[in-house]
């Protein structure tokens, strides 16, 4: 049985984090209805709009949030939290585009919630996936790219028994592990420093599940890790 566990050098760093799980079982995620996804989006990208009311893009609490968590270690230049870079587009006017209907609804789902949301292929997992400190030698090759580029050592990140799963807490996944339309199996997370947003992270976990559970069918679970409750079995 694969297992999903939050190390304790993590909770050291951010012992008020809370990472919603959301474990998909039998999900069809071929692409079928483009343009509903892209309408999703869109819909969600004018909505992320009421995060942005602070002209300075870096003062607006969602962005300083993640920016304050990414300087408690050590990061690759430039790298930022997954919402970041959505927000940046959506203040920019750039569209976000489509993917795969897994990764398009969780995009959504993070745009109408300002928190940070990803996904990975269970079915990919070589043995328990972690949410811990690197060691600095964890192999990973991201999109676009064919050379390993292992995490810095200290640096937090999603791994497995193979390597980094994502580098930076949220910032660049492995190719390895991604959503692909052949996924059946998916590891959906939402992740929160701001103990503030308990209620919405919730409220966003709800939405995913059922946003999927309608479009791609599957049973579900969802879960809350805190500092006491470190781990779930998600295979």
């Amino acid at each position: 049985m694969k297992k999903f566990i939050i190390e304790e050098d993590f909770w050291e760093l951010f012992p008020k984090a809370k990472i919603g799980v959301v474990v998909f079982k039998g999900i069809d995620n071929t692409v079928k209805n483009v343009k509903q996804y892209e309408e999703l989006i869109l819909k969600n990208q004018k909505e992320a709009l009421k995060y942005l009311s602070n002209d300075n893009f870096s003062s607006n609490e969602v962005i300083k949030v993640w920016r304050d968590a990414f300087k408690k270690f050590k990061t690759k230049k430039g790298a930022r939290s997954s919402i970041e870079a959505l927000m940046k587009r959506v203040d920019k006017g750039n569209s976000i585009g489509t993917i795969n209907p897994l990764v398009d609804i969780y995009n959504s789902i993070s745009l109408k919630n300002a928190l940070p949301c990803g996904g990975e292929d269970i079915d990919t997992f070589a043995g328990d996936l972690r949410l811990t400190k690197a060691e600095g030698e964890e192999n990973f090759i991201t999109l676009g790219s064919e050379k390993s580029a292992p995490p810095y050592e200290g640096e937090i990140i999603y791994k497995d028994d193979k390597g980094a799963v994502c580098r930076c807490w949220n910032w660049r996944e492995a190719v390895r592990t991604m959503l692909t339309e052949d996924t059946k199996n998916a590891f959906l997370c939402i992740e929160s420093v701001d103990e503030n947003r308990s209620d919405d992270l919730d409220k966003a976990l709800n939405e995913l599940a059922e946003l999927v559970e309608k479009n791609l069918g599957g049973t579900y679970s969802i879960s809350i890790l805190d500092i006491k409750n470190k781990g779930i079995l998600i295979d």
